[in-house]
């Protein structure tokens, strides 16, 4: 006998278990290939996006290139790293440079490809990325010792 009912619920209960299995997306870091770093602490990493740090070990500047509003791992870098929302970020970055911390705040790139050619043509720079957007041409950053395919990594 056919029953409707035990197989949708069959259906609903497989459908929410594998969902729990469903890799959560992931934001790599990634800099310039010329930047001599290949770790960083996730205090390190939120000094570099506060501009709390702004020359790498060497002596060179860091350049901050930014996911533009609306870029769903601009989302989750504001969650982590700055740990705050997009009006506070705003009021961070204007109070920042209206103190003259800064020369001038984060470089805005308004897609992954933008960011990947940028990452590649500007020394010093350090920018992030959808994990799934990683290619052969950029150099990926650690944070506290784990890539972000493996477990524990702190961006997802």
């Amino acid at each position: 006998m056919f029953r409707p009912r035990l197989v949708l619920g069959l259906v609903l209960a497989l459908a929410n278990a594998t969902v729990g299995f469903a890799k959560e997306p992931s934001v790599a870091i990634v800099v310039h290939p010329g930047v001599e770093v290949s770790n960083l602490s996730m205090n390190q990493l939120r000094r570099i996006f506060l501009a709390d740090q702004q020359f790498w070990p060497d002596r060179s500047r860091i350049t901050l290139l930014v996911r533009a509003p609306g870029a769903a791992e601009r989302e989750l870098v504001l969650d982590q790293i700055y740990q705050m929302d997009e009006s506070q970020f705003r009021r961070y970055w204007i109070a920042k440079i209206f103190r003259a911390e800064v020369p001038s705040g984060p470089k805005i790139v308004w897609s992954s490809n933008m960011a990947l050619e940028l990452i590649t043509a500007v020394p010093g720079s350090i920018t992030f990325i959808p994990a799934a957007d990683i290619d052969a041409h950029v150099k990926v950053v650690s944070i506290d010792g784990l890539l972000p395919d493996q477990p524990g990594y702190p961006l997802r």
